[in-house]
């Protein structure tokens, strides 16, 4: 079973995304690391507990006594009281009439059994048990994995529209210092009507766009608190750092593909379904019993010859009991059963065709991204200097307010583009490693 205390985050992770994202809320609000919200979320979560119930259900379930194959006890005790009214006729004609006559009788007893051969019944529902908990485990494993996988693509994604906010706050700091130098040239009798109307109007929307943004982040934020199943809201911080393991080779993605929760437990299925397979063949098996006890008996008579019977003494057999035909149902479930075991052949096989499919078409998007990423960070950098030399010669009256416009434009859909190739990188590579079982954090 996976220790979620001993994960740790990988150093050797490369940093994509430095210089321009910075935090955006304030020092005075409550972080909360990725690794403390998983820690939260794997306390609380509630199918992660109920994962570990059926667990623990499975483990109490895979005994022998469960199996058939240990001995039982019984006792069994009683008191009777009955009265009736005798008339006994003889053969040699005397008469015999007795009314009233009332009879206490007490019986108790111990009883034991147990079961010799019932055709290897016992250990193949033994076996069949101990798959059923290490299924219960697997199970339990993918449940844990995919509530860290969702809350490192959720928190990753409040990361996300941190940096759009951030993208914002630039874009909104150009279109304040183009509003700047249109009062300026307004002030001297150089301004334009229409690039002082501009400049107000880009100001007003990023500010607006802004309004809308920081609205979006704390949704995302109060969604996340609901995800880590906290139930009171509060302010707090996100990094803005958005880390993508490089590393990640296809070759050994694939070679890991068996170490999925999902295949190990259609492995372990198959194995449960052909333990069914030998119980519903023992049925056809004679089986063998050892029986043994002790029984008391004591019956009072208040009226007639005898008074009082006692009975008392240990009992032991041996019970035999051999099927020789029942319709040929037991044929029947047993071919079932066998079939049953196909399907889950069959079901295993597409699943392992479905996880390559799936490892595939995340490498390539995983691999093609981070191309991505080394091109447009240059591109991003590159219009940021754009938007400082078009402010510039703006301000000197040698671009015009649209060429301003243009260049913050290109540095907003650069940087928008930036960011979300580091999102989908960060989300690929999550999914990888959820895929081969080895998302740590």
């Amino acid at each position: 079973m996976i220790n979620t205390r001993t994960m740790k985050f990988n150093k050797k992770y490369w940093l994509l995304l430095t210089g321009f994202l910075f935090p955006f809320f304030g020092h005075t609000q409550q972080a909360i690391t990725l690794a403390g919200a998983i820690d939260t979320a794997l306390r609380n979560n509630f199918d992660i507990r109920i994962a570990k119930n059926n667990v623990e259900i499975a483990r109490k379930n895979n005994t022998y006594g469960v199996a058939g194959g240990l001995p039982y006890v019984a006792a069994t005790a009683g008191d009777n009281y009955s009265g009736s009214d005798i008339l006994q006729q003889m053969s040699d004609g005397t008469e015999t009439e007795l009314a009233g006559v009332s009879e206490n009788a007490v019986n108790a007893g111990i009883s034991a059994g147990m079961v010799l051969f019932n055709g290897f019944r016992v250990v193949a529902t033994k076996e069949r048990l101990s798959h059923l908990e290490n299924q219960s485990e697997v199970q339990l494993n993918q449940q844990i994995q995919q509530t860290i996988a969702d809350i490192m693509i959720s928190y990753y994604d409040i990361m996300r529209q941190q940096n759009y906010l951030k993208i914002i706050e630039q874009s909104l700091d150009v279109s304040r210092k183009k509003l700047e130098i249109s009062n300026v040239r307004d002030q001297v009798g150089m301004a334009d009507a229409v690039d002082l109307l501009q400049a107000q109007t880009d100001v007003n929307s990023a500010e607006q766009l802004l309004a809308l943004q920081q609205l979006a982040v704390e949704q995302n934020k109060a969604d996340f608190l609901l995800l880590i199943n906290v139930e009171k809201q509060f302010p707090y911080v996100v990094d803005d750092t958005i880390v993508v393991d490089k590393t990640l080779q296809l070759d050994s993605i694939m070679s890991y593909l068996k170490r999925n929760p999902q295949y190990l437990s259609a492995e372990l299925q198959v194995l449960i379904d052909e333990q069914l397979v030998k119980e519903v063949a023992s049925q056809r098996y004679p089986s063998l019993k050892l029986n043994a006890g002790y029984d008391f008996y004591q019956s009072d008579i208040s009226k007639g010859s005898v008074s009082m019977n006692r009975n008392y003494g240990p009992t032991a057999g041996i019970a035999l009991q051999v099927p020789i035909f029942n319709g040929f149902a037991y044929k029947s479930q047993q071919d079932v059963a066998k079939i049953r075991v196909d399907n889950s052949i069959l079901e295993k096989e597409s699943l392992v065709d479905v996880l390559e499919t799936r490892a595939g078409n995340l490498f390539r998007a995983y691999s093609t991204t981070l191309l991505q990423i080394e091109s447009q960070r240059k591109n991003f950098e590159m219009t940021q200097q754009l938007v400082n030399v078009v402010l510039q010669q703006f301000n000197m009256g040698q671009a015009t307010i649209l060429d301003v416009k243009a260049a913050q434009s290109s540095f907003e859909n650069s940087a928008y583009l930036l960011v979300n190739l580091l999102y989908s990188a960060k989300v690929a590579e999550i999914e990888l490693k959820q895929l081969t079982y080895s998302l740590v954090y």
